[in-house]
């Protein structure tokens, strides 16, 4: 199981999130390109980038994202407000291992296939989710699909994997959805990367322990509640 650090980038800047509220920023840092070359040297073998500007239609940071593809020197998956397959191409001729469709892949099913098809094994598709039900449009609206339902209909892509989301547990460092996170694992026919809550170096090896094949990790690295070095070297592959 891997770690993956998230540099999420808010109007050019490393940013962190209460439930993705932005009216609930926590941290906050000028460089994030110094942040993910940092995340790197502390051992890390892959980042995922999340243009949240993108996500929410507040703009976008497509120029910092192309810079620090340039300078990454470890795979790196890149999502946020990814809804056409010019902006997928772009990022993979960038440099990015593997783009994360969420908002567009959920509500348009032909879409989901055909970019599937056309990017064998290098699209990750993210379920956002709230009391079990999938959040679209940067968490904005809650639909009435159900992510287990959802998850299964991904079996006969070619995808990367799948990254879940627990929406209602993001930067509260409370602890992750291990009943969420073990049904969506045991329903995926794709690798499952968890993201929301995870705090502790027990978290994660709950997760391993429930099949996950990984998890993002935010708050709890920015803020020093989780040791990065540490982390990194039990979780780093």
């Amino acid at each position: 199981m891997i770690a993956i650090p998230a540099v999420d980038l808010r109007a050019g800047k490393c940013v962190q999130l209460v439930g993705g509220d932005y009216n609930q920023e926590q941290v906050r840092l000028d460089d994030p390109a110094a942040v993910a070359a940092d995340w790197e040297r502390t051992g890390f073998t892959r980042l995922h980038i999340v243009d949240l500007d993108a996500a929410t239609g507040r703009g976008h940071n497509h120029e910092l994202i192309r810079e620090m593809l340039r300078d990454a020197t470890v795979p790196v998956q890149v999502g946020g407000g990814v809804r056409e397959e010019s902006r997928i191409e772009q990022l993979l001729e960038q440099g990015a291992s593997w783009v994360v469709v969420g908002t567009r892949a959920i509500d348009d099913e032909e879409w989901r296939r055909e970019m599937a098809h056309a990017f064998p094994g290098r699209l990750i598709v993210a379920a956002d989710v709230r009391e079990r039900n999938v959040v679209t449009r940067g968490w904005a609206e809650t639909s009435n699909i159900h992510v287990l339902d959802f998850v299964s209909e991904l079996a006969q892509l070619p995808l990367a994997g799948v990254l879940v989301t627990a929406v209602h547990l993001e930067g509260r460092m409370a602890g992750t959805d291990l009943s969420l996170m073990e049904d969506v694992a045991e329903a995926s026919a794709w690798p499952v990367f968890a993201s929301g809550g995870v705090t502790s170096l027990d978290d994660m090896r709950a997760l391993e322990h429930r099949g996950l094949s990984g998890a993002v990790l935010g708050m709890a690295l920015y803020t020093g509640a989780l040791d990065a070095r540490r982390l990194a070297e039990e979780f780093g592959v």
